[in-house]
């Protein structure tokens, strides 16, 4: 089943325990990277400006064959011209799967 991943919430232990298992492969490098996130695209807002987060991020998706777009909060205005939800419907919908 596909799942929209918003908050650690959204996740059971099951899957967060798997997630961890995997990363754990990757850090050892017993698994390398692959191009599972070619043709995908990520859009990255944060409401705090943060260059660690945001790096990893690009850095995670470049490795995996995929791409990172950032907006900055002051170039969307989130909440102001357009409804929160307004907005994560369309940008889901420019963002491909």
């Amino acid at each position: 089943m596909k799942k929209d991943f918003i908050s650690i919430t959204d996740l059971s232990a099951l899957e967060i325990n798997q997630i961890l298992g995997l990363t754990d492969q990757l850090k050892t490098d017993r698994i390398k990277f692959s191009k599972v996130l070619a043709g995908k695209t990520l859009v990255l807002i944060f409401q705090k400006p943060s260059n660690r987060t945001r790096v990893s991020f690009e850095v995670g998706m470049y490795q995996l064959g995929g791409y990172s777009i950032y907006l900055r909060p002051d170039e969307i205005n989130l909440g102001v011209r357009e409804t929160l939800k307004d907005a994560a419907k369309t940008l889901s919908r420019y963002a491909t799967r």
